[in-house]
């Protein structure tokens, strides 16, 4: 039976990621190289198509995991009836771009324990086999451009394609395992020693978690969601991914299951918040630096998504030969949506440049230039119907929260002239700006209802309303925000936690359901501070904290009946959620202050 999705813990070198299940198993590892993805371990629970598993041969009578203090290295203690061990799994930083080293040290702790370890390598998604040679410590192999060199004292066989191993550590002793993915036309990168690689990554996570500027009850989670959203950015590049996974479903045994080893733009603002309020200015300088990148070009052509280097051919398939988590098919890589047109990317990438001008992050020559080029793109293209924050793959409609965020994008650019000296068409843009602002109260709004509705002429409700105050089109304590939040609560939250929207919309063109969205929870919060409701908006918040798993990690979604995560896992947009209302709850000036009040 496969683990939970929230039985994973996420280890990574701001290359790549790996997820280990709370069984020793590590069951997912992406591997980059040039031209592709390639894959140690196909899917979560997927044993036939790629899995690592290293853990006692006998019964466990308890399993316990944490992370070392304010790293990425990742602790699983097991207890049998002869003696304690624990597996230290991390990947050390530096190997490369195209080289990804994962270590795990057996370490003994009390009496003896007898220990298995199965390696199954896949490449290609689970649909290659490789070649594999004993070597005198370890082994080798090879498929194609691929290739691992696994290290370790410890002998192995080969057996129905798969290698195996037993052997036994005693208190005081330290097993170790060093597996190394690169290229297999380029030279094996040099051994290093497990201790040595073991202090070298301490010591870059500490460092790094040392720069954080967080204090109070809740510097542990803010920190611990930091270090996540550290360990989905692609270093060479500055790229956050959304997760590290592709597939997790967001209904179990659903087609919901999509690939979020990208960049949204969408996430923009509330990780620049996340970062900058967090003291880490040179992640956000970074950040913007690739968004920057990402956006320039014709503007017609601005994506809602890029691959993490900033990639934007990104053809969506589907893989038949794997049976997806819990059987939740199709599996897919690559993402169709960066097809679609979202008019709320203009509003995000306005906004991140603006906060990064309040914050006094370094100007760019050429960046000014981009804005006033986007901003003419979009004068013409706000009217148009598209498929919204969430990316509904049915017909496109004139989203209330997409006409919001092109307000915003028209909002940011008076905002640059008047308050920072930019030149520009200022009279031309504050009537831009008060055009799309009548057009949403005029349309968007439901009188009948004392509520704003996901789309012209709809009267559903959608999460994303939440937005408005929290990008300033509207205060928080305007009557049609009040009437909205009301009726989102209403209709909208299973046990607090909030939907998108209801499935029966069918908005998305999709069949079946899916799970309460931890983002759109956490707006929730956002609003109910700006109301002043502290009490409500605590209470929610603890609630959700409550959703992590042991060490600290949320996915996209939560099923609050079946009390487990859905979706893709670890998702960064859910930790900058965590983040940015943890801040609006202990700071004077959390982000939703300072993005919807905007003061000079």
């Amino acid at each position: 039976m496969a683990l939970r999705i929230e039985d994973y813990a996420l280890i990574g070198d701001t290359h790549t990621v790996a997820l280990v299940g709370c069984d020793g198993s590590i069951d997912w590892l992406c591997v980059p190289r040039i031209d592709s993805a390639a894959c140690f371990a196909a899917l979560l629970g997927d044993v036939e198509n790629g899995r690592w598993l290293l853990a006692p041969e006998a019964e466990i009578r308890a399993t316990r995991r944490r992370y070392r203090n304010d790293t990425l290295i990742l602790e699983t203690e097991f207890e049998t009836a002869t003696g304690t061990c624990a597996v230290i799994d991390f990947m050390p930083l530096g190997g490369g771009e195209h080289a990804v080293d994962l270590v795990r040290l057996v370490e003994g702790r009390a009496g003896e324990v007898a220990m298995q370890t199965e390696l199954v390598i896949r490449f290609d998604y689970g649909k290659t086999v490789p070649w594999v040679r004993k070597a005198p410590d370890g082994l080798t192999a090879v498929a194609g451009p691929e290739a691992l060199r696994l290290h370790t004292p410890v002998a192995l066989e080969g057996k129905n394609f798969r290698t195996v191993g037993s052997f036994t550590v005693r208190a005081g002793e330290t097993v170790p395992f060093r597996l190394t993915c690169f290229l297999a036309y380029e030279a094996e990168p040099a051994r290093m020693e497990p201790d040595r690689l073991l202090a070298e990554t301490t010591r870059f996570w500490r460092d790094w978690a040392a720069q954080c500027r967080v204090g109070g009850p809740l510097r542990d989670a803010i920190v611990r969601s930091l270090i996540t959203l550290k360990a989905l950015t692609y270093e060479p590049a500055g790229g956050i991914a959304a997760a590290g996974t592709t597939s997790l479903p967001e209904q179990i045994g659903g087609t919901r299951n999509w690939d979020y080893r990208y960049c949204w733009i969408r996430d923009a603002t509330f990780t620049l918040y996340a970062f900058l309020l967090s003291g880490l200015h040179e992640e956000a300088r970074r950040w913007r630096e690739w968004l920057l990148r990402a956006a320039a070009g014709k503007p017609s052509q601005l994506q809602i998504l890029y691959g993490v280097a900033g990639e934007r051919r990104i053809v969506e398939e589907e893989l038949p030969w794997l049976s997806g988590y819990e059987g939740s098919r199709p599996v897919r890589i690559d993402n169709a949506a960066h097809e679609q047109l979202q008019l709320d990317v203009f509003g995000e990438l306005f906004d991140v440049f603006h906060v990064a001008r309040k914050f006094g992050l370094p100007a760019h020559d050429h960046a000014w230039q981009v804005e006033k080029v986007l901003l003419d793109h979009l004068e013409g293209a706000w009217e148009l119907p598209d498929q919204g924050i969430w990316e509904v793959r049915g017909p496109p409609r004139h989203f209330t929260h997409s006409k919001v965020m092109a307000w915003v994008a028209a909002d940011r650019a008076v905002k640059a002239v008047e308050r920072f000296g930019r030149e520009g068409p200022v009279d031309r843009w504050r009537v831009l700006r008060a055009r799309i602002h009548a057009d949403v109260c005029d349309k968007g709004f439901d009188p009948a209802r004392n509520a704003f509705v996901q789309y012209y002429g709809g009267k559903k409700l959608d999460a994303a309303l939440l937005l408005i105050p929290l990008v300033g089109f509207l205060p928080a304590d305007d009557p049609r925000m009040i009437g909205t939040v009301a009726a989102i609560q209403r209709e909208l939250t299973h046990d607090g936690l909030v939907r998108r929207y209801l499935p029966e919309q069918r908005v998305d063109g999709l069949p079946g359901s899916e799970g309460t969205f931890v983002t759109c929870s956490f707006w929730l919060v956002d609003n109910l501070a700006m109301l002043g409701r502290y009490d409500e908006a605590r209470v929610l918040f603890e609630h959700l904290l409550a959703l992590r798993n042991d060490v600290g990690l949320l996915a996209e979604q939560y099923d609050p009946v079946e009390r487990r995560q859905l979706g893709n896992f670890p998702q960064a947009f859910s930790h900058v959620g965590l983040i940015n209302s943890a801040h609006n709850l202990t700071i004077a000036r959390g982000p939703a202050k300072e993005r919807a009040e905007d003061p000079a």
